[in-house]
């Protein structure tokens, strides 16, 4: 084949660290634009960011051209400087290090949306902790719970 064609979602997420409950309805429009643009820097088209006081959901497109590690660092990364110059209350903010990356059927992104936009709702019900061991059950990735939450 003379061509090289993708066309992977995956739907990503992480916590702050030690799931400090900072992500807020004050900062969170800014920060999510603000992550939608480092990943379309990267070519990887962002489909809805979202998330609740401690944690963050991506759905996007994964360019052929940028690994999951590359995307995951650049996100992080960037994102945690801009959030330490924006606003003092977050001059110590960081995310966790590890992360969930996770396969998204095209014909599934729209549940992947609902469920980015109902994490308010969702999070009256479970927590994060709960929200991901979720995810790595249906996704039947391996885990040590020892060194899950650090």
């Amino acid at each position: 084949m003379p061509q090289s064609l993708s066309r992977v979602y995956v739907h990503i997420t992480f916590s702050t660290k030690n799931r400090r409950a900072c992500l807020d309805d004050d900062t969170n429009p800014a920060l999510w634009a603000y992550i939608a643009g480092i990943c379309e820097n990267l070519e990887c088209h962002a489909i809805r960011i979202g998330g609740y006081h401690d944690h963050i959901h991506i759905c996007c497109l994964l360019s052929k051209k940028v690994t999951q590690v590359k995307l995951l660092e650049e996100i992080k990364k960037d994102s945690s400087k801009w959030m330490n110059t924006r606003d003092r209350r977050h001059n110590d903010f960081y995310w966790q290090e590890g992360y969930g990356i996770f396969s998204v059927n095209p014909s599934e992104i729209e549940k992947v949306v609902e469920y980015i936009d109902g994490q308010h709702e969702r999070h009256k019900k479970c927590t994060f902790q709960e929200e991901l061991l979720a995810f790595l059950k249906k996704y039947k990735v391996e885990y040590d719970e020892r060194y899950l939450w650090n």
